[in-house]
């Protein structure tokens, strides 16, 4: 297993909540695909392609989503 880094959603700021959800797709991709080589192999496939680029910043909107509602979207 692996080590446990995420231990709250609860950030301070929506900024600190929009970097969470970059990580945590991020790390959703090197959880999916653990091998460096084969992402850094496929880098320059995805990076061209719009329709890959609109889906990973798809599954950000999705992260942040989930991490405003975890803060209340931030109310006082």
């Amino acid at each position: 297993m692996a080590d446990t880094w995420l231990t709250t959603l609860i950030t301070a700021t929506p900024q600190e909540g929009f970097e969470l959800a970059i990580t945590l797709s991020r790390r959703g991709v090197k959880y999916t695909q653990p091998d460096p080589e084969v992402l850094h192999k496929l880098r320059p496939a995805y990076a061209n392609d719009a329709n890959a680029l609109i889906a990973a910043s798809q599954v950000v909107a999705v992260n942040f989503q989930t991490i405003a509602a975890a803060n209340n979207y931030w109310r006082k």
